[in-house]
């Protein structure tokens, strides 16, 4: 895969990735994506009715 290369230590062993954004704009949009959803997964979520609720109050939705 072009566009892509490897850091490797002393051992030979991957320890990283150079990815050039030109040629894969679309992958690290898509690993940022995981990044953000991981880090979200932590986060307490809020029910749909409140939510609704909230957004009918401040006139943004009607209800």
């Amino acid at each position: 895969m072009g566009g892509i290369q490897f850091v490797v230590d002393a051992k030979g062993q991957k320890t990283a990735a150079v990815i050039d954004l030109k040629v894969h704009k679309a992958l690290w949009e898509d690993i940022e994506d995981v990044l953000v959803s991981r880090a979200r997964s932590r986060e307490k979520g809020v029910p749909l009715a409140k939510v609704k609720a909230a957004l009918v109050a401040s006139g943004k939705l009607r209800g």
